[in-house]
């Protein structure tokens, strides 16, 4: 039956002709790009009909309904399938304050756009740039870590807010993924940790295709997939046809009756379904079919063969009275129901309601603490873990950990009531990631999403496992919080392959990461200050193992300062320096000590505090005069790291007293001597910077 000469259709007909509709949307779009990847939305069509068809709980008009479904799209290459399919279900679009504006997130000429500059349809889907998409999926495995914390989101909110006679939170997770995901590292940490925890609402649908980009999956993966799962304790389903729509909704059936373990759904399918020289070949995977083959390929499904972008009628009617009357349903029954549960618990709603604008708790900073000036001082890893739990008494959905460094990072929060994140018991707010960082990381982001603001720690030297999760953090503009202890070689006998060295350039480096430094206990709580009124940008907290003096405010300045990135902490007597000291986290207490000395000498200086670059970049031009004279060139830094990026604040005729190789193995005062930071090392430096300045 060809689509054009169609009249009425019986319900299977019109299944054939929804699906169709997908896979022919997506080769057109990939055809007319000259770019892409046509053959998996070609295989999972049908997968993808049937899940939101019949079982996703997610309203097209509402996409932004706390109580929805989740869809990740993991093998994020496949993006035309997840635009097709917003398209196709009258997905409307979201301000940025996530509320409904009523337009289409997707048109059908957004999909004419596909993979062109400023369009909605971009080559990997993006969270916060298209309504409907809920995370930022490109580097595989990802996506299925995403997927992990937003189960854990909706486990954690239903136990907190749930009540008897109202089931607020009950939502699945569902996630496609291909070999790619499955052969990321990242991929089986989040699949162990998920097996680990039992979630019931978790479910992965494995697209196994049997081919990779560079040929067929044998070449380089043969394990058996469904055995590794089931030792993970994954309930473990097989679909042998991805056209079978009655085996897929047993399939999800079978998810939804499972109640102790999540699911993993393995479909067989063939990448390129229908077309004759490409189906189950890598020539499918990553490039447009050609017209030629385009043509045959819709000649195999009954097709219009010059038909390009054809929605058939009874197509979008279809999807309205399927996932569309089913959604708004559920959508506005919740709303009603929340209505009665906002009168019977104004406090819990309106803790929902804060969660999902990302804004606080009125009071949430009265609590915090205040550090007096001490020369031995504490470590800011220390001073943090206070402040994270002073926090996180009075912002309820502050909840993380650590990658099984919670004792070492104070990540640990210890008051009454925190409570574990544990198997069958999902209230606590102390979650335990195992060393598993990639899929903490990637975990974190899910919850973020989820719109709980979630928090995990490790050692700074480990943020190397973390990048794709931090970097994708901050693309989405979620305020995703990376704590980072154990931050320099002041790390001492653990040595370099335990002391970073290039990780604060390289992070500085990400775009919309805001990253803090701090140099004592007190510039710590306003760091925390900072971060927590962060929306839409994700933090890194870099802290120290060793003690650190906390400074006496009476004679420097406030620590208020770290609100605009840098600030004067000591300064010559009449504001008239001859050099600047400048520097971080705890070298900003070795520049004060050589401050002093230069002052008993009557050379008049000046110490700088930067916890962050990106902060003070966005201050005005006359705060970044005040702070640092563009007349003054004697300038001298300090970090104990990689001296990367120091040159626009020291200039031409500056010092910078940095890492330029790894660090040793050594009591932290032999380290630290070996490699320059020392008082008289820092003195020696400003005063050359004063001869050449001159």
């Amino acid at each position: 039956m060809v689509a054009s000469e169609q009249t009425f259709l019986t319900s299977t007909q019109l299944d054939t002709l929804s699906i169709n509709t997908i896979r022919t949307l997506a080769i057109d779009g990939v055809q007319q790009a000259n770019s892409g990847h046509p053959g998996a939305p070609m295989a999972l069509a049908p997968v993808a009909y049937c899940l939101w068809q019949q079982f996703l709980r997610f309203d097209p008009a509402n996409p932004a309904w706390p109580n929805r479904d989740r869809f990740v799209l993991s093998n994020g290459h496949a993006s035309m399938l997840l635009y097709a399919m917003l398209y196709l279900c009258e997905v409307r679009g979201v301000n940025p304050e996530y509320e409904s504006t009523g337009e289409f997130a997707v048109t059908l000429d957004d999909i004419k756009k596909f993979r062109q500059i400023d369009s909605k349809t971009p080559g990997h889907p993006e969270y916060r740039h298209t309504a409907g998409i809920e995370t930022t999926t490109g580097p595989l495995g990802q996506g299925i870590g995403n997927s992990v914390g937003m189960a854990i989101a909706g486990n954690w909110l239903a136990a907190n807010f749930n009540r008897p006679g109202f089931e607020l939170f009950n939502y699945n997770v569902y996630a496609f993924c291909g070999d790619g995901d499955l052969m990321e590292g990242v991929g089986s940490e989040a699949a162990s940790l998920a097996g680990h925890l039992k979630l019931p609402n978790l479910c992965w649908i494995y697209d196994n295709n049997r081919i990779t980009l560079d040929g067929p999956a044998d070449w380089s993966f043969t394990e058996d997939v469904a055995e590794r799962f089931r030792g993970y304790g994954w309930n473990v389903v097989h679909v042998t046809d991805a056209n079978d729509l009655t085996a897929l909704a047993k399939a999800y059936n079978n998810f939804l009756q499972t109640t102790d373990a999540p699911t993993l759904i393995v479909v067989n399918s063939h990448i390129g379904y229908g077309s004759p020289h490409k189906q189950d070949t890598n020539e499918a995977h990553g490039e447009p079919l050609g017209e030629e083959e385009v043509r045959l390929v819709k000649k195999n499904y009954g097709w219009p063969e010059d038909a390009k972008f054809l929605v058939p009628d009874g197509v979008l009617e279809n999807f309205r009275q399927g996932i569309g009357k089913r959604g708004r349903d559920l959508q506005q029954k919740w709303q009603a129901s929340f209505a009665d549960y906002a009168q019977k618990f104004p406090d819990l709603a309106d803790h929902i309601n804060r969660m999902q604008r990302r804004e606080l708790p009125d009071g949430w900073d009265n609590n915090l603490p205040t550090f007096p000036a001490d020369a031995k001082g504490v470590a800011t890893r220390d001073s943090s873990g206070k402040v994270l739990n002073a926090l996180a008494q009075s912002v309820p959905w502050l909840i993380g950990g650590s990658a099984d460094l919670a004792t070492s990072d104070r990540t640990r929060l210890k008051f009454d009531g925190a409570g574990d994140f544990q198997p069958g018991s999902y209230s606590g707010r102390n979650l335990h990631f195992g060393v598993r960082e990639h899929a903490m990381a990637g975990t974190l982001n899910g919850l973020a999403v989820s719109k709980i603001r979630p928090y995990g720690g490790t050692f700074f030297n480990f943020t190397d496992y973390m990048k794709p999760a931090v970097r994708l953090a901050a693309i989405m503009e979620i305020p995703t919080i990376f704590i980072y202890t154990h931050d320099s070689i002041g790390l001492g006998e653990d040595g370099p392959t335990h002391q970073p060295i290039e990780q604060l350039a390289a992070l500085r480096a990400v775009p919309g990461l805001v990253l803090l430094r701090p140099a004592d206990a007190n510039e710590v709580v306003e760091a925390w200050k900072v971060i927590m009124q962060l929306k839409h940008e994700p933090a890194a907290l870099v802290l120290t193992r060793q003690a650190l003096p906390t400074f006496d405010r009476s004679k420097y300045a406030p620590a208020a300062g770290v609100a605009k990135g840098a600030y004067i902490l000591a300064d010559a007597s009449d504001g008239k320096p001859e050099v600047i000291l400048i520097a971080t986290g705890s070298e900003v207490a070795l520049c004060v000590t050589a401050f002093e000395q230069l002052k008993s000498e009557g050379i008049k200086a000046r110490v700088v505090s930067i916890p962050s670059w990106d902060i003070f970049e966005k201050q005005s031009d006359d705060y970044k005069k005040q702070v640092l004279p563009p007349t003054l060139k004697a300038r001298v830094s300090v970090e104990a790291a990689s001296t990367f990026g120091w040159s626009q604040y020291v200039g031409p005729t500056g010092k910078t007293i940095g890492m330029h190789r790894f660090g040793a193995s050594a009591p932290i005062k032999d380290v630290l001597k070996k490699f320059g930071f020392t008082t008289d090392k820092v003195v020696e430096a400003a005063r050359e910077a004063i001869a050449q300045s001159k």
